[in-house]
């Protein structure tokens, strides 16, 4: 069974090009490596510039394989260096009971 997660990048300062561009990689790579369901990934973005990149692991032992996958840590290197890692607690929408965001095109 599918599962699905969000991930919150928060760009460092100067880096949003660069993160974007990373989530348009990141999808594609983790389908390469059997590690997420073919449904396409929804992008949206916090009015303080983090993107929530919402997919599906193809299972919960995808998870896990991601961990250990050369590919993917290389890519997760990548976004290391470009933005951090957050949580939705963190965002300034997650004061409100109805959140909005904004919808970013990635195709």
């Amino acid at each position: 069974m599918s599962q699905p997660v969000i991930a919150l990048y928060r760009p460092f300062e100067g880096q949003e090009q660069a993160l974007l561009e990373l989530v348009r990689e990141h999808h594609g790579i983790l389908m390469g490596e059997g590690l997420v369901s073919d449904r396409p990934p929804y992008v949206l973005k916090s009015t303080d510039g983090t993107l929530l990149e919402i997919f599906e692991w193809k299972d919960a032992s995808a998870i896990e394989a991601a961990h250990h996958n050369p590919a993917v840590a290389a890519l997760w290197e990548r976004f290391g260096k470009v933005a951090e890692y957050t949580s939705l607690k963190d965002l300034p929408e997650a004061q409100g009971i109805f959140p909005g965001f904004t919808h970013v095109d990635i195709t």
